[in-house]
């Protein structure tokens, strides 16, 4: 259940003309009252003798309570109240409940005999209209103070008494949902998506580790949208907008959008405290041509690299303060927008879904410090400048490794906000999770396959010496992974980590290093450029015991 408090207007049967009309498209179906204030509002839709004119006086009388200078210059309160898609169907006589409950909710018609007039209309299966006069009938003005916090609140109530879909409580950090109309108009011109929500998805991969203005803009060039910049009197750059071309108006003009519209992190200054956070690249490069080069590395080399940064986030989450979180958290969104665009077509998909759910859990009230997020920000820019991965080979590999650790990201992320009660993002983080491991099914088979094979062709002591290294390492989930499927892949690498050690020099020594590098410390640690104590205890290497990641079981795969 959504309802939306729409914009106060000042023409009551303007209003009711579009409520009662066919709609912009037509979408407009059986217009008709299914409930008002006192129970007997004359119906335009259903009562030939009854025109709209009749209802919006009705409506408006109140208004002559008050002298002319005391009247409300926007006195139209109008509220549309929705059914999420997979609700059942719902009778007149529930929406006419529902429109009870609402308006007393939101202060129009508290019950108290003197309420303001107000009617309900439905046009559609899965929605009403509320119209209302925002003068009491005793001539005061109705306490509607937040009335769209409160209208929110009563429709969870709604929900859960109609056993209808539990739709997660809103903070005012989601972007903007298309309009009817913009919906009609993609649906008309058979696109799956709006114009606004491609728009969102396009900006948002152009940020992906920009880091200026200038790189930023040539980007949205390139992709093929038309952009306005706004300049202020001092010559500074005071904002953008962007329009896809062939979108266009009654008037045949380009529909443009600005980027704080689009969602509140795409307004230019929240996209110029990303540019702050990462710096400039050492050599910048505006082309933005793919291709292994010192600015452009190897797409497996920028995986690998990525797959660090991500592990070093997951530390974050688990120990960081929340403004560190928060930043590793927008930038995963950054990860996950720029391996959408680079990964091989079988699974691009899947990623893309999976960034395009996890962009509402990137936001939260709580400020992200981007300067704890470079790390993450440059991986994301080196994946994007990295070009187009192919699926097999050590590009395939390294695909299913990152995908693999962004799955255990997005977890934690959702368990993240779970904590501090972000109910739409941890929902978001938890639908992304689940897109990703969708994609890493597929990008995993043919590497790991080939580790199967590998593992599968080792002798039996060697097998068993593995298996031994398991009982020590893993005693009380060693029985299960030996029965699964993977276990020959684990072997063949257990083998392969053993041997290298055993080639050591010296054992600790390697082992720090490699601690080191998978924890993505500092290898110099002299006073000029040791780190400060960490907020927590150093040994916690994985996300907090309260919320541990997990993964659906996947055919063939050991962990």
């Amino acid at each position: 259940m959504i309802p939306r408090i729409h914009r106060q207007g000042s023409n009551t049967l303007g209003l009711l003309h579009y409520l009662y009309g066919k709609g912009t498209h037509e979408e407009h179906t059986d217009p008709h009252l299914v409930a008002s204030f006192d129970g007997m509002a004359p119906d335009p839709g259903r009562d030939p003798s009854v025109t709209k004119k009749d209802l919006q006086h009705l409506l408006d009388q109140p208004l002559h309570l008050l002298d002319a200078d005391q009247r409300p210059a926007k006195h139209v309160w109008h509220c549309s109240v929705r059914a999420a898609p997979d609700d059942p169907p719902l009778t007149d006589e529930q929406w006419a409940a529902i429109a009870h409950r609402m308006v007393a909710a939101a202060g129009i018609d508290p019950g108290d005999g003197a309420g303001c007039r107000w009617a309900a209309v439905r046009h559609a299966d899965d929605h009403i209209h509320l119209i209302a006069t925002l003068v009491r009938e005793d001539g005061r003005r109705p306490d509607h103070h937040r009335s769209g916090q409160r209208a929110q609140a009563e429709a969870r109530l709604i929900e859960a008494d109609y056993g209808l879909r539990r739709v997660a409580p809103g903070d005012g950090t989601a972007a903007r949902r298309p309009t009817s109309a913009e919906r009609h108009k993609a649906q008309r011109r058979g696109r799956r998506r709006t114009a606004r929500e491609e728009l969102r998805e396009t900006v948002r991969q152009a940020v992906v580790g920009a880091t200026d203005e200038a790189e930023f803009f040539n980007r949205l060039a390139a992709a093929g949208l038309l952009v306005r910049t706004r300049v202020l009197p001092s010559g500074d750059l005071g904002g953008y907008t962007v329009a896809l071309p062939g979108d266009h108006n009654q008037h045949h003009e380009p529909v443009f959008y600005a980027g704080s519209t689009l969602a509140p992190d795409l307004s230019l200054p929240h996209i110029r405290a990303r540019f702050d956070a990462i710096g400039p690249a050492s050599a910048p490069d505006h082309t933005d041509q793919p291709g292994p080069s010192p600015q452009h590395p190897a797409p497996s080399t920028a995986r690998r690299a990525a797959t660090h940064a991500a592990w070093a986030a997951l530390l974050v989450l688990d120990q960081g303060d929340d403004g560190a979180a928060a930043a590793q958290i927008a930038a995963t969104g950054e990860i996950l927008d720029a391996l959408a665009t680079t990964s091989a077509l079988y699974t691009r998909q899947q990623l893309r879904e999976a960034a395009w759910t996890f962009e509402r859990a990137s936001r939260s009230h709580t400020r992200a410090e981007f300067r704890h997020a470079q790390t993450l920000r440059r991986a994301a820019r080196d994946l994007r400048h990295s070009g187009p991965a192919l699926g097999r080979g050590e590009d395939g590999a390294t695909t299913a490794m990152l995908i693999d650790t962004l799955f255990f990201l997005t977890t934690a992320a959702a368990h993240w906000h779970a904590r501090r009660h972000h109910a739409q993002q941890a929902e978001a983080a938890h639908q992304a999770a689940t897109h990703l491991h969708a994609a890493y099914t597929v990008a995993a088979e043919e590497p790991m396959a080939r580790l199967r094979e590998q593992g599968q062709r080792l002798a039996r002591p060697v097998r068993d010496q593995a298996a031994a290294l398991l009982h020590a390492a893993a005693p009380q989930l060693a029985e299960q992974i030996l029965r699964e499927p993977g276990w020959p892949a684990l072997a063949a690498t257990l083998t392969r980590a053993h041997r290298e050690l055993h080639t050591a020099h010296s054992l600790s020594d390697t082992l720090t290093w490699r601690l080191r590098h998978l924890a993505d410390l500092p290898a110099d640690t002299t006073p000029a450029t040791r780190p400060k104590a960490p907020a927590a205890p150093a040994q916690q290497a994985r996300p907090a015991r309260s919320g541990p990641p997990t993964r659906p079981k996947t055919p063939g795969r050991s962990r």
